[in-house]
């Protein structure tokens, strides 16, 4: 906590303003540092999310490892309070240049290093520390601007750093994020913390500074803004340099999208790969086996009318489209810059033979979960290919609550087929998934099917060294009554990998591997995580 008893031995600063203008201006830059502070933690968090996943878990180590700093700067800034306007400032061009380049070295670190955990880890500590020591020496300042009880030096402290706060929790997504990205948002918000501090110590309390101290404050921050500016100039490059790190010298499209960053890379559609976040979600060396896998066993009975959650890169929709007796084909995906990148980019559109150009496919970009939550119709089969239930953002799509909203959708005799991840690594998810689907009111029955190549061990759903041992997909088959026994659909198409006896063989593998007693995931009660 601050400590409100403080020393004003010095008495009234010697100002170039009146005190009221002097407080003024100290509580403005409160307002700047604190919405600063605030948004070099989102940062953090975001970009943790994204390099790292599971975002619950990233957000509690930034924000239990950062409140713990703040009350260890704070007590190291009692060292500082006899020259409080001198400390003051090197603290501010110290957390303008740390925050400023925070996430430029944890995108470095994971581009380059493969881990970026522990700069995580001390990129939050520094920040605390920092921010923790400015509200000890600001409660300093505004006593010797202004002489007044500490209690109201408190309240007036607080309340400049309470809505600055707000204004920086509010600025980073709806302003920041769009407009600038991860990467130069955080360099600007460390050059206006820089200038801020700077300015408020060179200008309203220079008297108090000495002519080596003036000398030394002057030449840090204009140290720190020439290389958060230099920064800024070169991160186009370096995002280059760090994209090819990451997925290799052949990116053709990079795109950050409101929802992700979307990448695909190969020439042709022989050698695309296509990642979402920094996974690796088609690969078309391989993805045959698994839509086919995905779609067919599902597609038994009646299939007129089609539902597909997620599968924005109309893949799953291709399989779908080659029945003659499907009459429409509706797919949901959250991000329209995927839908977008499937219609109009010649490898991928070739890839997914030009499922868009069909006139029964129909494209819906929303959420899923709400989307099922207002529509009145009604499918024969419903298509889940979303992403890894151990993903947080989907943990809500794998959810008992989201398989009572599908079986709403379905028609008499409808079915769904989802996947559910690998089986072969992460057991207790699959399984979850399934108990999951039977706590929504749904007959089951699971199936993996083994990948022919190594390189992406996790399934369709993150990159992996080539050298991995080879990889399983799971899926699980469920209707609101009796399943019935896995097979081909009749009148199916001819398939590339798959056939009825090995999808009998699919099914009696992941039998023989079941988890009993597994709980199901819930909407209140999350069951899934990400694995390392």
């Amino acid at each position: 906590m601050i400590d409100q008893q403080v020393s004003l031995r010095g008495g009234a600063a010697r100002l170039p303003v009146r005190p009221r203008t002097g407080r003024f201006l100290v509580l403005a830059v409160v307002f700047i540092c604190a919405a600063c502070g605030l948004v070099y933690e989102l940062e953090l968090v975001a970009l943790a999310s994204y390099l790292i996943g599971d975002s619950v878990t990233q957000a509690s180590v930034v924000l239990s490892v950062m409140v713990f700093a703040m009350g260890l700067g704070s007590l190291l800034a009692k060292r500082l309070r006899s020259r409080a306007a001198v400390g003051f400032g090197l603290i501010e061009a110290a957390l303008a240049l740390v925050g400023g380049t925070s996430a430029l070295v944890l995108y470095a670190s994971f581009a380059w290093l493969g881990e970026s955990r522990y700069a995580l880890v001390g990129f939050s500590l520094a920040i605390g520390v920092l921010i923790g020591a400015e509200i000890p020496l600001l409660m300093t300042l505004i006593q010797r601007v202004d002489r007044q009880d500490a209690g109201g030096a408190v309240a007036d402290l607080f309340a400049a750093d309470y809505v600055g706060a707000l204004v920086g929790g509010l600025a980073f997504p709806f302003l920041l994020l769009p407009m600038m990205g991860q990467l130069t948002g955080a360099l600007f918000t460390g050059a206006v913390n820089a200038v801020a501090g700077g300015a408020l110590v060179l200008w309203v309390f220079r008297r108090d500074l000495a002519p080596r101290s003036r000398m030394l404050l002057i030449a840090v921050n204009v140290t720190v803004i020439a290389l958060l500016a230099t920064a800024t100039v070169l991160v186009d490059d370096f995002e280059r340099a760090a994209r090819r790190a990451v997925y290799g010298d052949q990116v053709r499209v990079a795109v950050q999208t409101e929802v992700q960053e979307v990448v695909l890379t190969g020439e042709g559609r022989g050698s695309l790969d296509l990642y979402l976040d920094g996974r690796l979600r088609v690969s078309a060396r391989d993805e045959y086996r698994y839509h086919e896998a995905l779609v067919h066993p599902a597609m038994e009975g009646r299939r007129a009318r089609v539902l597909i959650l997620g599968g924005g890169d109309g893949l799953a929709a291709r399989e779908v489209l080659r029945y003659p007796d499907v009459e429409s084909v509706v797919v949901v995906e959250l991000d329209p810059a995927v839908t977008r990148l499937a219609r109009t980019d010649p490898a991928l559109s070739a890839l997914n033979g030009h499922a868009y150009d069909d006139p029964r496919m129909t494209a819906v970009s929303g959420d899923a979960f709400n989307w099922l939550r207002v529509t009145r119709d009604r499918y024969d089969v419903v298509v889940s290919d979303l992403p890894d239930p151990g993903i947080t953002a989907s943990t809500k799509l794998y959810s008992a609550e989201f398989y009572g909203l599908v079986t709403e959708v379905l028609g008499p005799g409808g079915r769904i087929v989802v996947h559910a991840g690998p089986l072969g690594s992460r057991p207790e998810m699959f399984w979850t998934v399934e108990a999951s689907m039977g706590a929504g009111g749904l007959d089951t029955r699971p199936y993996r099917v083994e990948g022919r190549l190594t390189g992406f061990a996790a399934g369709p759903d993150r990159a992996t060294d080539a050298s991995e041992a080879p990889h399983d997909w799971g899926f699980v088959l469920g209707a609101p009554h009796a399943v019935g026994r896995l097979g081909i659909a009749r009148r199916a198409p001819a398939l590339r990998s798959l056939g009825a006896r090995e999808l009998l063989a699919a099914g009696r593998s992941a039998e023989r591997v079941r988890l009993r007693g597994v709980p199901p995931s819930t909407l209140v009660h999350p069951r899934y995580r990400e694995e390392p």
